[in-house]
């Protein structure tokens, strides 16, 4: 396969883990802000995020220090974009809550 487009997927699939990885901290925090033991959702959060995002750099590398960079730039970049998409819905201006 062309090396280009292993890195352009490389770049896709670190964006899908960073979606991933985010989607799940800002799920993680509005379940956990509820819960009873609250430590123990994130901490089972951060160990079950960290762990599938470093096996997923480690899968889509394939030894390959460019793919690595490709990938984690994908990561980068899904951040602002979940962080945009699950932000609260601003209210309409004009009114006083």
């Amino acid at each position: 396969m062309n090396e280009t487009l292993l890195r352009v997927l490389a770049l896709v699939a670190g964006m899908a883990l960073g979606a991933a990885f985010f989607g799940g901290l800002w799920w993680t925090v509005r379940r956990g802000i509820a819960a009873s033991q609250p430590a123990l959702w994130f901490v089972g959060s951060l160990l079950l995020r960290t762990v599938m995002v470093l096996a997923g750099f480690l899968f889509v590398s394939g030894g390959d220090w460019r793919r690595l960079v490709a990938c984690v730039v994908g990561f980068a970049v899904a951040r602002p974009i979940v962080t945009r998409l699950t932000r609260p819905l601003e209210e309409p201006a004009g009114h006083a809550p």
